[in-house]
């Protein structure tokens, strides 16, 4: 009786359309959860996954279709209404105050009052404090604002408020893509303790290794479509990919490494000793013209802030930077652009896109920036500059004039990548460029960033956490710990068990 009860449907989703003007976002999608499963939702950017969520969760009301929760026919027409229904959503930005306290963002809206009607901070304390520590083994001030504790901290406490609303369903969003190692698996561990708990969880992840260590079942959608539902432990990763994907591929393609680019004995920018009190540490390295070099290291370890060094985000407090054999005096990135030096930042929700101008304007921005706003460039310039990117990266967009916020996480990514070729550089800094998006972008990025250095003879630094994009696409990969280069592998050394035991402190190449 148990497993027939476990076999039941708490969810289904059933011949889901999604239009919006021009678009038809989702086109006959089929979703089923059953009760105290970890269920995986996959696609490439675009495929459909956010539209999905936000069907359910009442953010958009679907064109056609049923949906059927707990034995009733739903259909939310808000957030807060499916968060009574039991569905509840944990985002990748966690969307939390955070200059509240732990405390009064798990009983935002619902906090507990005393006689006169006031909030009961007491009880409301105690009660934060004993959610966490019963429900997820945390011990912690939950009197603290939100701010205090780091981007890990601060999502388990968006699942605790998840979970004390009583929710059936919780969706987790990307939440591992700011996480260590360390803090992955602590979530993993909350996972399944939920999930002895009865509660059903819908995981979304572009980290394969992820979906296969945690998940129970995974549903594939493909450019709005349904694909299928599998089982985790039926389905190959080969096969997952060519279902999201649209083709076959054999396993070897994944694996293998490009065509790489040989570096010129002619060094571009050398650094020596550079130190960011509390950032960098004693930065002694080179980059030659036409390589990829990689920086490899755990989240925190350092390698975005060397990225911000070199472009000027960041100041050192000593040491020296020579771009082309002379000395520079960095100030701010503006003088690092007029020295052919460009920057794809890690976060390009923050740093990157501006959501409200076009993918036209977001292209002409860095461009404009360093003529300065009294050259204006004329209209005919910009579209020609944009149509080309357009079709060089074959960005994914109706014109040149959609808004860049309306684009998939990937074609943002490419837009931004096309704002910095623009520059013409000589040195292009790519921080996590594939981050967030979908395996056939980060495929196509990868060849970008190794035939901008063969063909163009430009400079790239490529900063990723995975391991196997390092190794695919870097000639050279410098190891960052602790904020200190600890060791740099060439060649034949470059391989994923190499840089795991340089970071482990267990190779040692040149350092």
């Amino acid at each position: 009786m148990e497993q027939a009860a476990k076999d039941t449907y708490l969810l289904t989703m059933r011949h889901i359309d999604m239009f919006f003007p021009g678009v038809k976002a989702l086109k006959d999608v089929s979703f089923n959860l059953k009760k105290g499963e970890i269920h995986s939702l996959m696609g490439e950017n675009g495929a459909g996954k956010s539209t999905l969520v936000k069907v359910l969760t009442g953010v958009y009301q679907k064109t056609r279709g049923e949906i059927e929760f707990d034995g009733q026919v739903i259909a939310p027409k808000t957030p807060l209404e499916s968060q009574k229904l039991g569905i509840s959503t944990v985002y990748q930005e966690v969307n939390l105050c955070q200059n509240l306290s732990v405390a009064e963002n798990i009983y935002i809206g619902r906090e507990p009052k005393t006689a006169w009607g006031g909030i009961d901070w007491a009880t409301m304390s105690e009660r934060a404090a004993k959610l966490l520590n019963e429900k997820l083994g945390l011990s912690l001030d939950v009197n603290k604002t939100l701010g205090f504790y780091p981007v890990a901290m601060q999502q388990m406490i968006a699942i605790a408020r998840a979970i004390d609303t009583q929710c059936k369903v919780l969706i987790l969003d990307e939440p591992t893509s700011s996480l260590s190692d360390h803090e992955t698996a602590r979530l993993f561990e909350i996972m399944r303790s939920l999930k002895e708990q009865g509660i059903s969880i819908i995981f979304i992840s572009h980290f394969l290794e992820q979906i296969y260590t945690i998940c129970d079942r995974i549903t594939i959608l493909r450019d709005g479509t349904y694909v299928g539902e599998y089982e985790v432990k039926n389905l190959k990763r080969i096969d997952l990919i060519s279902k999201m994907m649209g083709k076959e591929i054999s396993e070897g393609e994944i694996e293998s490494n490009l065509d790489k680019a040989t570096a010129s004995s002619d060094v571009l920018v050398e650094t020596s000793k550079v130190t960011v009190p509390g950032k960098v540490k004693d930065l002694s390295m080179q980059i030659n013209k036409g390589e990829v070099i990689g920086l490899a290291g755990l989240l925190g370890s350092g390698r975005t802030e060397i990225a911000e060094t070199l472009f000027g985000v960041l100041q050192k407090s000593e040491g020296s930077i020579k771009i082309d054999g002379t000395e520079i005096s960095i100030k701010n990135p503006m003088s690092m652009m007029l020295n052919k030096i460009a920057f794809c930042p890690e976060d390009r929700k923050l740093a990157g896109i501006i959501g409200d101008l076009s993918v036209r304007e977001n292209i002409i921005l860095a461009m404009q920036a360093k003529d300065g706003m009294f050259r204006h460039m004329p209209r005919a310039k910009q579209n020609e500059l944009a149509d080309y990117y357009i079709k060089l990266l074959r960005i994914k967009v109706s014109d040149r004039e959609q808004k860049i916020s309306t684009l998939s996480g990937g074609n943002q990514q490419k837009v931004i990548i096309a704002r910095w070729l623009a520059t013409e550089p000589n040195l292009l800094i790519l921080d996590e460029p594939t981050r967030g998006i979908d395996v056939g972008t980060k495929s196509e990025i990868e060849q970008l960033a190794v035939s901008l250095a063969k063909e163009k003879n430009m400079s790239v630094v490529f900063i990723s956490g995975e391991l196997g994009e390092e190794v695919r696409t870097c000639s050279r990969v410098m190891v960052i710990r602790d904020h200190e280069k600890v060791t740099e592998l060439n060649g034949d050394e470059i391989s994923t068990a190499h840089i795991m035991q340089a970071i482990a402190g267990d190779y040692h190449g040149h350092a």
